[in-house]
């Protein structure tokens, strides 16, 4: 997603949230923001993450673990590329690009009713799909020595650690 984000825009901002670690009761605060007063500890007002990504990227992450509701907030906004932070009646106005990912099949996610389908197709624009490294071991030496070389500079990986790696099921 950053890679993404700095090719077209860099400089500009970047977001990232990850969907399945906020609680869902905090979610819609974190994504639209609030308003002063909105609800109990809302002291101030407080921009969200599309507010924030203005001008440039939100990357939503584990964008399957969104429950319904929010699919429907997050769709309208995507679609009118304007929002209503928590307890305002003013709308935003956004122009912002989004980057998603999940482990989830969000086509199954949409077949079971889980995920909203026009949400699915908004987002699903470009498709990148990541194999797991078990089905591409070709892989496997290049991404060692790209790891190994930002926890331990000019150094290389030995040959019997990537036999040890390449032995490995990767569950």
């Amino acid at each position: 997603a950053r890679a993404i984000h700095e090719a077209g825009h860099p400089g500009a901002p970047f977001m990232e949230i990850n969907c399945a670690a906020v609680p869902e009761t905090l979610l819609e605060s974190e994504l639209f923001g609030y308003e002063r007063g909105a609800f109990t500890g809302a002291h101030r007002d407080k921009p969200g993450f599309l507010a924030e990504a203005d001008g440039g990227t939100l990357f939503l992450d584990e964008i399957g673990e969104l429950s319904l509701p929010i699919q429907v907030k997050l769709l309208r906004a995507i679609q009118e590329r304007t929002f209503k932070p928590v307890g305002s009646s003013e709308e935003l106005s956004v122009d912002i690009r989004i980057v998603a990912a999940t482990n989830k099949q969000l086509e199954k996610e949409v077949i079971s009713g889980n995920f909203r389908e026009d949400l699915f197709y908004r987002l699903n624009v470009i498709e990148i799909k990541m194999p797991p490294l078990r089905e591409r071991m070709d892989d496997l030496p290049d991404l060692a020595q790209h790891i190994l070389g930002r926890l331990k500079p000019a150094r290389l990986i030995h040959v019997d650690a990537l036999g040890v790696l390449a032995r490995y099921d990767w569950p």
